[in-house]
């Protein structure tokens, strides 16, 4: 046991006292924040192309009434389809219009002619579709002679407001729901992203060990399991150590900023959004209702349980890491070969940890949740929505056992591919090394 404590020492120190990864540990969250910001401003950026657009409208739908935004300019200029076209030529305008007659005053589609040899934008070509659908519907009402605010009437807004059935029970609000979303999605990321960047730290570890023939004056004293073992407990609580810097350096870095540059995140919404902007007293009764929403929360519930399966995981794949940088040596083209099975249930789980936020009671959610190579990425997903404790109780124990197994099959790899060099390792010369004794 002292010698595995002295393995996990000196990984956990030879690690932490690197300036890399203080400056990495330091500089992520900002670096988080910098991203979020540029995509903020690139989402909410809006063109500065103006466009200058001549209409023909053969049944006079629009009747002069289209608006521009500022950007794109419509004009109904007197003028054959072929003048405007020679004009459009010449540079006087972006692109033709024609907006055919009405067929039938039932048609539910109509379709438009754009002409222009410049390439139509996405955004102009949806602000024209929604001006002209808007003038056309206005058009009809009018041709049918139906009373415009009798036809408004008609649009009818629904929200739910869902209700316990048994007497007295807890209301489970949308905003609940949304933030269990976010909350699983938040802990589905940090599964994904811990298993593979620790996981493939565990691996390339090993390698350069083996490289470097570090590993044989090692194996003289320890025997290669506590090798395994003493690796996978050192840079795991290199990872937990920087996941505990970040939750405190995040919120902290976002209020400085937030303090020094006046870094306002409504800023970053798009054009369509801001149209769509509550007004102050809306947004801040849903700030509260959110606020308490995540006080209702039972996080002394779902943070341990978040642990145990973060730890099973990591164990888990840690340990298949490491069986798989033992086996190869410096050729990297080796290593990728190995790890792909490795990965592909990493990725599948990610998929389907994404559809269970969704739709976190479903089957696919369900079972997916217990199975032992999905369960440490799935299941942290679906813990903010109350998930019935025979599920979690299940998953932990298959993920147990399935955790002591792989370590113990890794290990037997370990013992034999840490040794071995000059020889190139496929997937049925590791199944050979699981039963070799000694």
């Amino acid at each position: 046991m002292n010698k595995l404590w002295l393995i996990i020492k000196r990984e956990y120190l030879s690690r932490v006292q690197k300036k890399s990864f203080i400056l990495t540990t330091l500089l992520t969250p900002l670096a988080f924040l910098v991203f979020f910001i540029f995509v903020g401003f690139i989402m909410g950026y809006e063109s500065d192309e103006a466009n200058k657009i001549a209409i023909v409208d053969q049944d006079n739908m629009l009747k002069r009434a289209i608006k521009d935004d500022g950007k794109t300019f419509f004009s109904f200029p007197n003028a054959s389809l072929d003048t405007l076209k020679a004009q459009t030529a010449r540079g006087e305008y972006n692109g033709v219009l024609v907006i055919p007659a009405l067929s039938d005053i039932q048609a539910k589609e109509l379709k438009l002619y754009y002409y222009s040899d410049d390439q139509l934008s996405l955004d102009v070509e949806s602000a024209i579709e929604s001006a002209v659908s808007s003038r056309i519907r206005d058009f009809k009402i009018a041709t049918m002679n139906l009373d415009p605010q009798l036809v408004e009437s008609l649009k009818t807004s629904v929200e739910i407001d869902p209700e316990p059935i048994a007497e007295g029970g807890e209301d489970i609000s949308s905003m609940r729901t949304a933030i269990g979303a976010g909350l699983g999605f938040i802990m589905g990321i940090m599964m994904y992203m811990g298993v593979f960047i620790y996981g493939m730290m565990i691996m390339r570890s090993v390698m350069e060990e083996k490289t470097n023939r570090i590993v044989e004056v090692m194996i003289s004293s320890v025997k290669p399991f506590q090798l395994m073992m003493g690796k996978i407990i050192g840079v795991g609580a290199v990872g937990m150590t920087q996941f505990l810097v970040w939750i405190i350096l995040i919120p902290l870095v976002s209020v400085f900023v937030n303090l020094v540059f006046g870094f306002d995140p409504q800023q970053m919404q798009s054009p369509g959004m801001a149209a769509a902007q509550m007004d102050p007293d809306d947004m801040q009764s849903m700030v509260m209702m959110a606020m308490q929403e995540l006080g209702s929360i039972d996080w002394w519930v779902i943070i341990p349980l978040f642990l145990l399966f973060f730890i099973g995981g990591y164990f888990l794949y840690a340990s298949l890491f490491a069986a798989v940088g033992s086996a190869v040596g410096d050729d990297i083209g080796d290593s990728q070969s190995l790890t792909l099975p490795i990965s592909i249930p990493v990725l599948i789980a990610f998929y389907i940890m994404m559809v269970s936020v969704r739709t976190p009671h479903s089957t696919l959610a369900v079972w997916a949740s217990i199975f032992p190579l999905f369960s440490p990425i799935v299941m942290p997903a679906r813990l903010a929505f109350d998930v019935p404790w025979w599920q979690i109780t299940l998953s932990l124990v298959l993920l147990l056992g399935t955790v002591v197994f792989f370590v113990w099959l890794s290990g037997r790899i370990y013992r034999i591919g840490i040794l071995m060099y000059g020889k190139k390792v496929t997937l049925k010369e590791l199944g050979k090394w699981m039963f070799y004794k000694g």
